[in-house]
């Protein structure tokens, strides 16, 4: 059986991105709604990654709402927020982090959050998006057509060392 590979970063082509339309319409019909978060979200988004997640990631979604529009998509069960993407929180062109409750994970509710926050790249000008540190990277290859980075490509991770 083959290992998985290690996170890396990784390119998505955001010229030939296929519509959210249809991601985000098997979300819903799934009782899932997947939107760009409010500002006022933003303690309750903080509150469902630090206690699903990795806590780390909060920092970085703290950015994202410092922006305008917010740089966060949310999927909601109800009133329950089960999922977050944001872009633009560690570097201009960065996508992520992205993380999906364990208990909703493979309803297709991390693809249509990608692709929200992708589109919302491509809106802003962008041809590509980097995704740090993707994992597990068959995800954003089936999903978006992401590509890894050659491994002797510097990591923003390792920037300055």
């Amino acid at each position: 059986m083959e290992q998985p590979r290690p996170p890396i970063d990784m390119i998505a082509p955001l010229l030939s991105l296929p519509p959210s339309g249809p991601f985000v319409d098997a979300a819903r019909r799934q009782g899932i709604t997947v939107r760009r978060a409010k500002v006022w979200e933003a303690p309750a988004v903080r509150r469902f990654i630090e206690e699903r997640l990795v806590p780390l990631w909060a920092e970085e979604a703290a950015v994202a709402f410092a922006h305008q529009p917010v740089s966060c998509f949310v999927a909601f069960d109800g009133m329950t927020i089960v999922g977050f993407a944001v872009y633009e929180c560690t570097y201009r062109g960065l996508f992520g982090p992205i993380g999906v409750d364990a208990a909703y994970r493979g309803r297709g509710i991390g693809a249509a959050l990608l692709m929200r926050c992708l589109e919302a790249m491509r809106e802003m000008g962008y041809i590509y998006a980097v995704i740090g540190q993707a994992g597990p990277c068959e995800f954003f290859e089936k999903v978006c057509g992401a590509i890894a980075v050659p491994e002797h490509w510097p990591s923003y991770l390792t920037e300055g060392d």
